[in-house]
């Protein structure tokens, strides 16, 4: 299975696996991703890194803590459903544009 690994290869598809990654990474940084809830009464708006940059509550509900509490759990937990998934795909596609991986196995 190895005879035909070159190790010289193998080191420079790791260095372009890192390459990809710290790329990836930095373009995730730099989105910014947003959540709805309560037909928009509340929006919080998350970075690629999942931090909270900014939360928009209409004044209607500051009457109803308990309402909003919910919503704002609901709504965190869509942005960081985006934010994994997106990254996610993103890790998907780097891989997927590894095709040549296997042949450093001696696979065809």
């Amino acid at each position: 299975m190895f005879e035909n690994m070159n190790l010289g290869d193998m080191g420079k598809m790791l260095e372009q696996v890192q390459e990809q990654a710290k790329k990836m990474e930095a373009e995730m940084e730099s989105k910014e991703y947003i959540a709805k809830a309560g037909g928009g009464m509340l929006e919080i708006k998350m970075s690629g890194k999942g931090e909270v940059i900014d939360i928009n509550i209409d004044d209607s509900l500051l009457e109803d803590k308990s309402s909003l509490q919910i919503m704002l759990i609901s709504c965190i937990n869509d942005a960081n459903k985006m934010v994994e998934k997106d990254k996610q795909n993103s890790a998907m596609g780097m891989l997927g544009g590894m095709g040549n991986l296997g042949s450093m196995f001696g696979n065809k």
